[in-house]
Order: C-alpha cells, then sequence, then structure tokens
C-alpha cells in the first residue's frame, strides 16, 4: 500500500523558517512526482509545489515562489519542502501528494501555525 508520512511542521514566528519532510513507501519513489499541497482554516486545498521524478522539472504557485523550495531524496525515498520567510497566511495544515497535481494519494498531513 501507497504510505506518505508528513513531519516536521510546528509553530514558528513570522519569518522564520521550517523543513517539511515527507517518507515514501508502497512505490517505486523515484518513478513517481510528487507534490505539497496545503489547506488553510476556511480554505481550500492549494498545490504549493511540485517536482518531477528526476527533480528536474519543479513547480510553484505564486504565493510561495521565492520562499518554498521543494527537494527529493530518491536514495532516501523522502520528499521534502523548505519553508522560509513565513507569513501568518501560510498556517495550514500541510501533505505530501503522490501526483503532479497534487490530487494524489496524500498523507495525513503536518500543522504549520505561524504566529
Amino acid at each position: 500500500d501507497v504510505q506518505l508520512v508528513e513531519s516536521g511542521g510546528g509553530l514558528v514566528q513570522p519569518g522564520g523558517s521550517l523543513r517539511l519532510s515527507c517518507a515514501a513507501s508502497g512505490f517505486i519513489f523515484s518513478d513517481a512526482a510528487m507534490s505539497w499541497v496545503r489547506q488553510g482554516p476556511g480554505k481550500p486545498l492549494e498545490r504549493v509545489a511540485a517536482i518531477n521524478s528526476g527533480g528536474i522539472m519543479q513547480y510553484y504557485a505564486d504565493s510561495v515562489k521565492g520562499r518554498f523550495t521543494i527537494s527529493r531524496d530518491n536514495g532516501k525515498n523522502t520528499l521534502y519542502l523548505q519553508l522560509n520567510s513565513l507569513k501568518s497566511e501560510d498556517t495550514a495544515t500541510y501533505y505530501c501528494s503522490r501526483s503532479w497535481l497534487g490530487n494524489g494519494v496524500r498523507g495525513q498531513g503536518t500543522q504549520v501555525t505561524v504566529s
């Protein structure tokens, strides 16, 4: 079974940084495009970043461009999201998704609170 386990969230002050991780299992990680999506309080699900299987192609939502960086370690079956210059509007539950568009299988999420 596909399993995605996110970690690294927490409470951080505006301007701070966090690094999220997503440990993947149950599929060939190195063959899969992956993405990070988030859902803030009262907001719809938003795809914030995506990366292709080889890590060369990347996508960022305008709302996070220049502040967030997606990366992956195919040897460790792990996806990362570096969050810098955090703003209150980045408060959300962050999920990794086995898909480029963010509409694939997701993990349980990790909470990021900027306050």
